[in-house]
């Protein structure tokens, strides 16, 4: 059987295979801490569980709208009028299986062949894939741990050519946890807006910020320019519902129209019982959401002054649960790059994490400390004596 070209060509995504191999050590035996996967430990709270669990007793199990129930896109558009005071109607909301989707789905309607997208590094591992499968072309706008791995207008005027139809904004960052003020936001989008350029935010961490950092959308943003500008949200990290794949997109009529022709025509709706615990979690009061940012901090703290006790060149996280610490300085002998050191450390020190490389930087890896404290200060101590042996 031939396979077609766009799918060989694609990699597969390198955080779950980590993974994978991970849970393939512990069948085998072996003590392994995966720092590797971006999913909370949290508990979500119980209104979902309690709504899900109603929807399966009354039987909630048919066919609903491609883009969401209405109930739910109100919803949906409530979560932007809480945080960020924005109205939106319900026909400028749906939903997706996870941010994922709603990612995937923005760039099969967006992009033509040949678009060309600036996307800044490090970068998601996804979006690369992405692009290439709506046949767009992903031209990488580098950033440096000297600036935060922030990106520099001066660095997209670089990148930017005729050519170019889309940016790319993700904050809180994964992989890095840097986070952009309201202020840089919009300085990023205007200067986007100029060139003729769409713009993308992908916000699903933006509830996971630490003090004195507060939470920054460019929804005000998008009801100004709303022909220019999409918001992605999840309810999977900050709802810690990962596994029910529930994302929603912030956007114009037109634009939502056709993400909704384009699922309609792959997987219909999301999960019905799904939509019954998003739609409990989205009428909530969000009080805990200063538990898990408190809870997160900490364990922030405890991991990045770990790294740079080891005298590890890190930027402080103001978001989301990710370390990107600058480990070029190991790659010797055997060790040519980070796929190869975080093998060692997989091998060496039974800790999965995940090679810099996935993300656009072979410099770094990635840390997540979206794990007890205790299980995080053990998996950082095994990372500190494999190191060690490498010095």
């Amino acid at each position: 059987m031939n396979l077609a070209e766009r799918i060989v060509n694609i990699p597969p995504s390198a955080t779950l295979a980590i993974n994978a191999k991970a849970q393939e050590l512990r069948s085998k035996g072996k003590k392994i801490i995966s720092l590797a996967v971006g999913e909370p430990d949290f508990t979500p709270p119980k209104e979902v569980k309690e709504a899900m669990l109603q929807a399966v007793e009354q039987g909630y199990f048919r066919y609903l709208p491609v883009p969401g129930t209405l109930e739910l896109r109100q919803a949906g558009a409530r979560y932007f009028q809480h945080f960020y005071g924005v109205e939106a109607k319900a026909t400028e909301i749906m939903f997706s299986n996870g941010g994922k989707q709603c990612l995937y789905n923005l760039f099969q309607v967006l992009l033509n062949p040949g678009d060309e997208v600036l996307l800044p590094a490090p970068y998601w591992v996804s979006y690369p894939p992405m692009i290439q499968l709506s046949g767009g072309i992903a031209r990488v706008v580098p950033t440096r741990v000297e600036d935060n791995f922030k990106l520099k207008i001066e660095e997209l005027e670089k990148q930017v050519s005729p050519r170019s139809k889309m940016l790319i904004l993700n904050s809180p960052s994964n992989p890095t946890g840097i986070t952009y003020t309201q202020e840089e936001l919009e300085e990023l989008a205007s200067w986007a807006i100029s060139k003729g350029l769409i713009v993308i935010s992908d916000e699903v961490y933006d509830q996971l910020v630490y003090a004195p950092f507060k939470p920054a959308s460019l929804a005000s943003f998008w009801q100004e320019h709303k022909e220019s500008v999409a918001i992605v949200n999840a309810l999977s990290k900050s709802f810690a519902i990962p596994g029910l794949r529930i994302g929603f997109v912030l956007g114009a009529e037109k634009l939502i129209q056709a993400m909704t022709k384009l699922q309609g025509q792959s997987c219909s709706n999301i999960c019905s019982i799904a939509q019954a615990g998003a739609l409990a979690a989205l009428q909530g009061d969000f009080s805990f959401l200063e538990r898990e940012r408190q809870s997160l901090q900490e364990r922030r703290d405890l991991a990045w002054n770990f790294l740079t006790e080891l005298g590890l060149k890190c930027p402080r996280p103001e978001g989301a649960f990710y370390l990107f610490p600058q480990v070029k300085d190991f790659f010797k002998g055997e060790i040519k790059n980070s796929t190869d050191l975080c093998a060692y450390l997989l091998e060496e020190a039974e800790v999965a994490l995940v090679p810099g490389i996935a993300f656009g930087d072979d410099s770094c890896l990635r840390i997540s400390y979206a794990v007890q404290q205790e299980v995080l200060r053990e998996a950082l101590n095994r990372i500190k004596q494999a190191l060690t042996k490498l010095t």
